[in-house]
């Protein structure tokens, strides 16, 4: 206990201290004296209450249809695309086509100089034609011959050998048929046209050059840009979810495994046509367990160009009673099973497992263990145990 030191002793005592000793000495004793009083104070005020049960905050589950996207990163491929090459040798003597333009198919892309062509094709001609008389001729002879030896005019062996020289004249004329036609075939490659719709690429020769046929190098590439394709890379997993979910409703569909898919451009802005994912020719990467399913979509302005990088939107669904409950209802476990708590009609605390699919906002979406009507514990759960009667109250945390 401290003990009280009256002024007068201060006062005697304080020419023999300095004045900074005394004044720190009676800053030392005011603050012992607040000290003791504060400790007394406390000490004097009444314990908090602590009868009743404890708070919970609770949120009773709704049930509500639960719409989410899913997006799959992907590239645009063009679904036709012909590499043009030379299928004869030449000199390119023009170019018939506006680069970056639309071609169809059968319009010639460059022209070649034809004249070896053309020589070539008019021997063909004249061999096919002097072959058509040497076949003439060794016919009548043969069927003369046939007569003559029918009397015996003629011996059986000259017969014979003007029936086999018919033959042979007319597998002649067949050689040289053949022959025309190849070389008239060589004439018209001599005219590169495109083999199908689409848009051009520039061309990598000039008027003047020499090509060769079935060169590395191509001339020039069409390529079809209306529909486009978009390939997705998805693990099998995943696809056989994505099927299911096409098979149940969940996601709008055009027809028999077929799903809508909007695009996400590069500047994250949404493409303004939709497409359809399709899963037909799909196979799984045995290194790496994904597979590259194929989305069609409409590019009548060519926004889309082949090579972009996009992410197909899909905007899947569940049923009207789906049932979300926030994250922060939700434990998981070491084991990585995860349980909530609930508040039954009794008030009292019930722990049970549940199985959730994806986060959906801040929520979790249910696929086992609660329903719709049920109170899940979201605060407070830290001071309560399974059995503990508690004083639920609504909270207004948001699903989704």
């Amino acid at each position: 206990m401290i003990k009280p030191v009256s002024i007068s002793t201060l006062d005697t005592q304080r020419r023999l201290i300095p004045a900074p000793v005394l004044t720190l000495l009676i800053l030392l004793f005011l603050a012992i004296t607040l000290a003791g009083c504060s400790r007394d104070d406390s000490a004097n005020k009444p314990a908090p209450k602590t009868d009743g049960p404890p708070e919970v905050g609770v949120v009773t589950l709704k049930p509500q249809r639960i719409t989410f996207a899913t997006e799959l990163p992907g590239r645009t491929v063009a679904p036709e695309i012909a590499q043009i090459r030379p299928q004869v040798n030449g000199i390119i003597q023009k170019q018939l086509f506006t680069e970056g333009s639309q071609v169809k198919a059968g319009q010639v892309l460059y022209q070649l100089d034809p004249a070896v062509y053309e020589a070539e094709y008019a021997v063909a001609k004249a061999n096919v034609k002097k072959a058509e008389s040497t076949v003439a001729n060794a016919r009548t002879v043969a069927r003369r011959n046939r007569e003559l030896a029918r009397i015996d005019a003629i011996s059986a062996q000259i017969n014979e050998t003007s029936q086999a020289e018919a033959q042979q004249a007319a597998a002649d004329l067949a050689v040289a048929q053949a022959q025309e036609q190849r070389a008239r075939i060589n004439l018209d490659y001599t005219r590169i046209v495109s083999p199908i719709d689409g848009w051009i690429e520039l061309s990598n020769v000039t008027p003047g050059a020499l090509v060769t046929a079935n060169q590395d190098t191509a001339l020039t590439i069409v390529q079809k840009l209306d529909p486009l394709y978009v390939h997705v890379s998805q693990s099998s997993a995943e696809l056989l979810q994505l099927k299911e979910d096409i098979a149940a409703g969940r996601l709008q569909a055009t027809a028999e495994n077929d799903a809508l898919i909007r695009l996400r451009l590069e500047n994250g802005q949404l493409y303004s046509h939709s497409g359809r994912l399709t899963f037909s020719g799909v196979t799984v990467n045995p290194s790496t367990g994904s597979i590259t399913l194929r989305a069609s979509v409409p590019n009548p302005d060519r926004v889309l160009m082949p090579g972009m990088y996009v992410r197909a939107v899909l905007d899947n669904s569940t049923g009207e009673q789906s049932v979300l409950v926030p994250q922060q209802a939700i434990t998981r476990r070491p084991d990585a099973s995860t349980v909530a708590l609930l508040v039954d009609a009794e008030n009292k605390v019930q722990e049970r497992t549940v199985v959730v699919g994806r986060a959906i906002g801040n929520s979790w979406q249910v696929l086992e263990g609660l329903a719709a009507g049920e109170r899940v514990v979201v605060t407070g759960s830290l001071h309560v145990r399974p059995g503990t009667t508690v004083r639920p109250v609504e909270t207004s945390s948001k699903t989704g």
